[in-house]
C-alpha cells in the first residue's frame, strides 16, 4: 500500500502533527541509530491508539509498536509499513494514597520522581531504568534486586481482536525479562500499581546510591540500549566479556564499553551494521572461551 495513501487515511482520524513520513529512527531510540520507518504515529489519546492498531490490521499493514526506544536497534534500512510509538504524548499519571495509575508512554524516571515525592517506596530500582513503563511491564525490567512484576497490580492492554481487556497480575505471567504481552503481542494501555507508605529521606538516599552506582558504573555520557545481553544462568555477561578480553573492541563506531563491558555503546556515527557485527563477534569469542551462549536482550528490528 502507498506510503502516502496511509498518511491520508490515519491523519483522518489522527492529529497529523502525530504522523510522520520516512521518519528517521536514530531520532526515536536511545542508541541513535536506524533507518527510516514507512510512517511514525505517537499517538495522545487510546482512541488514537486503538484505531492505528485497527487500521493497520485490518489492511493487513506490517506495523511495530514501540515505547521510548531504549532497547532497540533499528536495522540501516530502517521499518517498513507503520511504527506506532507509546511515549511522551500519553503520559498521563494519578496517584491515589498507596495506588498509582499510569498510562502506559510515561518514562519510568518521571514516573519514579513522582512516585517518590509521595512518599512512597517499592520503587527505587526504576529509577535509572530507561524506558517507559509500558515497555517496562512488556519486558518485567528490573534492576538491584527488584522488577516490576513486585509493584504491578494489572493493566489494561488492547489485544489482537482490537479489544481493551484487564490482565492482573498473575495473567502476565512475568518472569525474567518476559511476559504474556511479548508472548501474545498484547500493547499495554495503563498500568496499575501499588506501593507502601515509606520514609522519604530513607527512600531518597536509596535513590541517590542507586544513581551513583549507575553514573560511576555504567556508560551513560554515551549512546546505548543499555545492556546488550541478558543475564546467562549462573553468569554475568559483562564478566564473560570482559575475561574474553573484548572490553573496548570496536566495529566502526560500535564499541564493547570500556566502562561495563555488558554494553555496547555508539561512539558517534555507529550504524546497525556495525553494532551487528559486534554482537556476533562477542557472542562468538564468548561461546569459544566458556561454552556459554549469550542471547541479546536489545530487541533487533527493520529490514534486512
Amino acid at each position: 500500500m502507498d506510503i502516502n495513501q496511509i498518511y491520508m487515511d490515519l491523519i483522518e482520524k489522527i492529529n497529523s502533527n502525530n504522523v510522520f513520513k520516512n521518519e528517521p529512527m536514530k531520532k526515536h531510540t536511545s542508541f541513535r541509530i536506524g533507518g527510516p520507518a514507512d510512517i511514525l504515529v505517537i499517538p495522545d489519546s487510546i482512541d488514537e491508539i486503538v484505531y492505528a492498531l485497527k487500521y493497520c490490521r485490518e489492511r493487513n499493514i506490517d506495523y511495530f509498536v514501540m515505547g521510548n526506544g531504549s532497547n532497540l536497534l533499528v536495522r540501516d534500512k530502517g521499518i517498513r509499513g507503520v511504527v506506532i510509538k507509546i511515549a511522551e504524548n500519553f503520559s498521563d499519571v494519578k496517584i491515589n494514597g498507596t495506588k498509582v495509575r499510569a498510562q502506559a508512554g510515561i518514562l519510568l524516571s518521571r514516573l519514579s520522581k513522582l512516585i517518590i515525592n509521595e512518599g512512597l517506596e517499592g520503587f527505587e530500582f526504576a529509577s535509572g531504568i530507561p524506558g517507559t513503563i509500558g515497555g517496562a511491564v512488556t519486558m518485567n525490567a528490573g534492576a538491584y534486586g527488584g522488577e516490576i512484576k513486585d509493584v504491578i497490580v494489572g493493566c489494561s492492554v488492547i489485544d489482537k481482536n482490537g479489544e481493551i481487556i484487564y490482565l492482573n497480575r498473575e495473567d502476565l505471567n512475568l518472569g525474567y525479562r518476559t511476559s504474556i504481552i511479548q508472548d501474545k503481542k498484547y500493547v499495554v494501555l495503563e498500568v496499575d500499581m501499588e506501593f507502601k507508605k515509606g520514609d522519604y529521606d530513607k527512600i531518597k538516599s536509596i535513590v541517590d546510591d542507586f544513581t551513583k552506582r549507575r553514573t560511576t558504573k555504567q556508560p551513560l555520557h554515551l549512546p546505548s540500549a543499555g545492556s546488550t545481553f541478558k543475564r546467562p544462568k549462573g553468569y554475568y555477561a559483562g564478566k564473560l566479556i570482559q575475561d574474553s578480553g573484548l572490553k573496548g573492541v570496536r566495529v566502526g563506531d560500535a564499541q564493547v564499553s570500556d566502562l561495563h563491558s555488558g554494553f555496547i555503546v555508539n561512539l558517534g556515527n555507529a550504524t546497525a551494521e556495525d553494532v551487528l557485527n559486534l554482537i556476533k563477534l562477542v557472542q562468538k569469542v564468548v561461546r569459544d572461551n566458556f561454552g556459554v551462549n549469550l542471547e541479546t536482550e536489545v530487541k533487533i528490528i527493520g529490514e534486512e
